[in-house]
């Protein structure tokens, strides 16, 4: 099988990610994305919802693609959440010959030097990276695949921000996850 890993703090998700997600499955041929929402994110030191709740959203996004999967590895194993330790654990339950392949949006591909052991990273799955605007593609190291991929003009922090304003975010998150969002009040004033 090739197994696309997503991560991410997914903060909330939304369809960006999805579209992400469904472009990689195109290009790379894949058998199953698993999306992997992080406990703490190594470089973002700010996440507004508990892991749990994001977890949740995230299994309520993908619900309804066969395609996609979940795995809260990273939740269940607390802490910061690196990507190598991530891949370690995914190798180990996906042994070879399944093919493994990491995928990342272009901003975070930029700044590899700052990921920690990212050569086993790049030993245990391919590297995939999103091209983002504004990002230069010769900072993708030469072992990486690059996806041709326009990002959909969505951010969590934008629809974070829309829905503390009352806005509506319809257009940027599946269905099941805005009702949640709503049900449960997330990311809106008490």
């Amino acid at each position: 099988m090739r197994i696309g890993i997503l991560g991410g703090t997914f903060d909330p998700v939304h369809n960006g990610h999805l579209a992400l997600a469904r472009a990689a499955c195109e290009q790379l041929e894949l058998d199953r994305v698993l999306f992997v929402p992080a406990f703490q994110h190594p470089f973002k030191k700010k996440i507004v919802a508990a892991p749990e709740v994001r977890l949740q959203c995230v299994t309520l996004a993908v619900s309804k693609e066969k395609q996609f999967g979940v795995s809260d590895c990273e939740i269940r194993r607390g802490g910061i959440s690196y990507t190598v330790d991530t891949v370690k654990t995914l190798r180990t339950e996906y042994s070879e010959p399944n093919e493994l392949y990491f995928i990342t949006g272009g901003d975070w591909g930029r700044d590899l030097k700052k990921w920690k052991d990212i050569d086993a990273i790049f030993s245990l799955a391919r590297f995939v990276v999103a091209p983002r605007p504004g990002f230069d593609l010769k900072k993708i190291p030469k072992q990486a695949v690059l996806l041709r991929f326009t990002p959909l003009d969505i951010s969590s922090s934008g629809i974070r921000a829309c829905l503390k304003r009352g806005e509506s975010v319809a257009s940027m998150v599946p269905r099941a996850v805005l009702r949640f969002l709503k049900e449960r009040r997330i990311y809106q004033p008490s």
